[in-house]
C-alpha cells in the first residue's frame, strides 16, 4: 500500500468492528478535475484495500475547494464517522490560491473540533500542475491514498 511518506506507512491494522460499521463521506472538488479524479481513485482503492464496504462510502462533488468544508459539515451532521476532503489548488498569478487554501484549511480544522470526528485535508496546494501530478499518483505518491489511511487511523484512535 501507498504512500512513500514514512509517517503514513506502517503495519496499520483496522479493527474488524470498524470495518463493518464505518460510514465515510468523500468530498471532491471539480476544479482541476484531472488531479482530483486521481486523488479520488486512490482514496477509494485504499478504503477498499481495508475492506470498507463500497456501500458505506458516499462520494459527492463540489465546484471548487472552497466549498469542501460545507459539504463535509453536511456529512458530519448525519451519522458519518469521518470525511475526506479532496481538492487541488494551484498557484496562479495572484494570491487567490493562498486565500482559498487558508479558508479551506481553517474550515476543515474547525469541523474536526466542532464535531469531534476526523475531517481529512486531502487538498493539494502546489505551485504548478506538475507538482500536483507528482502528488496525485506520480513520484511523490498519492495524497488521496494517504488521506484515506489517515482517516481510518483517526477513526480507530477516536473510538
Amino acid at each position: 500500500m501507498a504512500g512513500i511518506l514514512p509517517n503514513i506507512n506502517g503495519n496499520f491494522r483496522l479493527t474488524p468492528h470498524i470495518v463493518e460499521r464505518v460510514r465515510i463521506g468523500i468530498c471532491v472538488s471539480e476544479w482541476n478535475t484531472e488531479i482530483t479524479k486521481s486523488l479520488l481513485e486512490a482514496c477509494v482503492n485504499c478504503l477498499e484495500h481495508y475492506k470498507i464496504p463500497r456501500s458505506n462510502i458516499e462520494i459527492e462533488f463540489v465546484p471548487g475547494s472552497y466549498e469542501l468544508p460545507l459539504l463535509a459539515q453536511k456529512y458530519l451532521q448525519t451519522d458519518y464517522d469521518g470525511v475526506i476532503c479532496l481538492g487541488c489548488i494551484i498557484k496562479g498569478e495572484t494570491i487567490h490560491d493562498a486565500v482559498i487554501a487558508q479558508a479551506v484549511s481553517n474550515g476543515i480544522m474547525e469541523l474536526n473540533l466542532k464535531f469531534n470526528k476526523p475531517v481529512i485535508f486531502g487538498v493539494l496546494t502546489t505551485n504548478t500542475v506538475e507538482q500536483a501530478q507528482e502528488r496525485s499518483g506520480g513520484k511523490l505518491g498519492n495524497k488521496g491514498e494517504e488521506s484515506a489511511l489517515c482517516l481510518l487511523k483517526m477513526i480507530q484512535i477516536l473510538r
